[in-house]
């Protein structure tokens, strides 16, 4: 998982990517491909 200052490089690389909210954080999640994930905050 890659802690980055934006998410939106890492919410385009795939169209399976999700942008979720957990725990004040936000998180890129991705179902079909689970190596694409990224943290914020």
């Amino acid at each position: 998982m890659r802690v980055r200052n934006s998410l939106r490089a890492a919410k385009t690389r795939d169209k399976n990517c999700r942008v979720v909210r957990r725990r004040g954080r936000v998180y890129v999640i991705n179902k079909k491909n689970p190596r694409m994930k990224a943290r914020q905050g």
